[in-house]
């Protein structure tokens, strides 16, 4: 049977490489984040349903992925700086849908 101290240590050293491991990715993620910050910018208007970067402006949802339908000018994408305009998009938030996709089909398709 192993000493209790010895596992006791084992599962510390465990539990300590978990945590580091974990927070490495967390500051890897925010790294990338921050970097890619200075040349994004949100464009609401254009994410089609489930395909929205992050919460809607107005507090419908919190997170990513969580549009329920197109085209909402609550919901936003991040786009390369000085694309949102080209994309029929707004660089600010509005209610409604965003009417200038709807009346321009195919435009997103390639």
């Amino acid at each position: 049977m192993a000493d209790p101290k010895a596992r006791v240590l084992g599962a510390m050293t465990l539990a300590v490489a978990v945590l580091g491991a974990a927070a490495f990715a967390v500051s890897a993620q925010a790294a990338d984040m921050a970097t890619g910050a200075a040349d994004k910018e949100k464009c609401y208007g254009i994410a089609k349903a489930r395909e929205n970067n992050c919460a809607a402006a107005n507090g419908s949802h919190s997170c990513a992925g969580q549009a329920k339908m197109s085209y909402e000018g609550q919901d936003f994408k991040e786009v390369p700086k000085g694309t949102c305009a080209k994309m029929r998009g707004e660089e600010k938030a509005f209610n409604g849908m965003n009417q200038q996709m709807l009346i321009a089909p195919g435009f997103n398709d390639g």
